[in-house]
C-alpha cells in the first residue's frame, strides 16, 4: 500500500530531469502496511517485561551513563517513567533504552536550509525477469494456520512479475571516484510524487558533518506484504539471500546507472528499515557482517512472520530474541531500534505467542544489553507502527548515532 497521505510532501528543491538510465526523484522511506489490520492496544512503558528506560531530556546522557555503570537495567518495570519532554531525543553519543512522547517535534533537519548544498537523487528500474534471486511471487489467498505445526501457515501462491525502483542520493560533497559509504533503505519509493525527507536531512547533516558524506540507495520492494507475498519472501526470511541480492544485483547496477562508488568496508555500510524492513535490515547485517555493522529499524517485525517455515529459525524473526542473538558471540552490529506502545499485535490469524511487536523490541533490548552489543532503543509514547510524527523527530539523531565513530573529513565526507 501506499503511505499515509500526511507523509507525501510535494516535489521541491530538487529539479526532475531525465539522463540515460536515471530519472531524477527522491522520496523517503515509506512502510508497507498490511491491509486491515486492527487498532493494537496501548502497551505502558510500566508493562511487565519493559526494560529500565530513562526518559529523553536533558539530563537524559548522565541518567544513561550512571545506568551503564550501576547497573540501573535490573530495575522494576513499575518505575518507568511515562513521559519525556515534549520533543525530546535520546543523546547521539550513548547507547541505552530510552522513553520519548507524548508530544513529538518534527527535527528542524528536514527543512531546506539556505546555502547548504543539496545533493543529486537518480532513479531507475529493475524489472524481474532479469533477477536470479527473486523472480516474483504473489499469493492467491490469505494463509490458514498449519495444523500440523501452528508456527506457520499454509499459502498458496503463484508467479507475478515485478518492476523495482531504485531511487539513489548522491551528497553535493561527493568527490567523483572515491568509494562513498552509504545506507541502503528498505520499502523505497516507486516513481512518483517523491518525498525528499531522508534527501534533506542528509543535505543538513553531512553539512553540519554529523555524519559522513554518504550515498542513500532507497530499494523498492518485489510487492504485497506479509506471508506469501513478494515482500514477506525478501524482508522476513531468515537468511542471508536478501542482502546477497543486494549485493549481486543492485549494487552493481547503482555504479553502472549513477555517478557513484560504493564502499566495500562494512563499518561504511548502513542499512535501515520500517517494520519487516526493519528485520530485513537487522538480518542482513546478522548473516552478512562483512557487508554491514550499522542498522536502523522502527517498529521492527522481530516476530514469527518468516513464510516458507525454516526448521532452523522455526519461529522466524523472534528467533533473533530467542535464540540467535543469546546464544551467539557478538557481531560486529551498532543496532538503534524504535518500537511505539501502540505497535501491532496479532495482525493475522496466528496465535502462538510471537506476534507482539512491543514484547518483540523489548526482548530485543534485553538481550542486546545482555551481550554487550552498542545499542540503542527507544520506547515511543503515544505512537502507532512505524509512527510518522516519532520518525520525523528522531531519524536525524538516529542516524548521527549509528554512525558514530566514523571518520568524518572538513568537508563533511570522508
Amino acid at each position: 500500500m501506499n503511505p499515509p497521505a500526511h507523509a507525501r510532501r510535494p516535489t521541491t528543491a530538487i529539479g526532475i530531469s531525465l539522463i540515460p538510465g536515471c530519472l531524477a526523484l527522491a522520496v523517503f522511506l515509506s512502510p508497507a502496511y498490511g491491509a486491515d489490520r486492527r487498532p493494537a492496544p496501548t502497551r505502558l512503558p510500566t508493562d511487565p517485561g519493559t526494560p529500565a528506560l530513562i526518559p529523553a531530556g536533558p539530563n537524559a546522557e548522565a541518567l544513561a551513563r550512571t545506568a551503564q555503570k550501576e547497573g540501573e537495567s535490573d530495575k522494576h518495570s513499575r518505575a518507568n517513567p511515562t513521559e519525556a519532554a515534549p520533543g525530546a531525543n535520546p543523546p547521539s553519543n550513548v547507547d541505552g533504552n530510552f522513553l520519548i512522547g507524548p508530544i513529538y517535534k518534527q527535527a528542524s533537519e528536514l527543512t531546506v536550509s539556505p546555502g547548504v548544498p543539496q545533493g543529486q537523487i537518480r532513479q531507475f528500474s529493475m524489472d524481474s525477469t532479469q533477477s536470479k534471486f527473486y523472480p516474483g511471487i504473489a499469493r492467491n489467498a490469505p494463509g490458514r494456520v498449519d495444523p500440523n505445526n501452528p508456527k506457520t501457515l499454509i499459502v498458496e501462491t503463484h508467479p507475478a512479475g515485478y518492476t523495482r525502483t531504485i531511487t539513489v542520493y548522491i551528497p553535493s560533497q561527493y568527490v567523483p571516484g572515491t568509494l562513498a559509504p552509504f545506507i541502503v533503505s528498505h520499502d523505497g519509493p516507486r516513481s512518483g510524487n517523491p518525498d525528499l525527507s531522508l534527501p534533506h536531512i542528509l543535505d543538513n547533516m553531512i553539512a553540519q558533518r554529523r555524519v559522513p558524506a554518504m550515498a542513500a540507495i532507497m530499494i523498492a520492494n518485489g510487492g504485497g506484504d506479509a506471508q506469501g507475498s513478494e515482500r514477506g519472501l525478501e524482508y522476513d526470511t531468515m537468511s542471508g539471500k536478501f542482502a546477497e541480492f543486494i549485493e549481486t544485483e543492485v549494487l552493481p547496477l547503482v555504479e553502472k546507472n549513477c555517478p557513484v562508488r560504493l564502499t566495500k568496508d562494512p563499518a561504511g555500510r548502513a542499512t535501515m528499515g520500517g517494520s519487516s524492513g526493519g528485520a530485513a535490515a537487522l538480518a542482513m547485517a546478522w548473516y552478512h557482517p562483512e557487508w554491514y555493522h550499522r542498522v536502523i529499524s522502527y517498529s521492527g517485525t522481530f516476530v514469527n512472520q518468516q513464510w516458507p517455515f525454516n526448521p532452523e529459525t522455526p519461529g522466524g524473526a523472534w528467533d533473533f530474541h530467542e535464540t540467535l542473538i543469546p546464544h551467539s558471540d557478538p557481531k560486529p552490529i551498532r543496532l538503534w531500534m524504535e518500537v511505539g506502545d501502540r505497535d501491532l499485535l496479532n495482525p493475522n490469524v496466528m496465535r502462538d505467542n510471537m506476534h507482539d511487536w512491543v514484547a518483540a523490541n523489548n526482548r530485543m533490548a534485553s538481550v542486546l544489553k545482555a551481550k554487550g552489543y552498542h545499542y540503542q532503543y527507544v520506547f515511543a509514547v503515544n505512537a502507532g507502527h512505524v509512527d510518522h510524527a516519532a520518525r520525523e523527530q528522531t531519524l536525524p539523531e538516529a542516524l548521527e548515532w549509528v554512525w558514530h565513530g566514523y571518520p568524518i573529513s572538513p568537508e563533511g565526507g570522508r
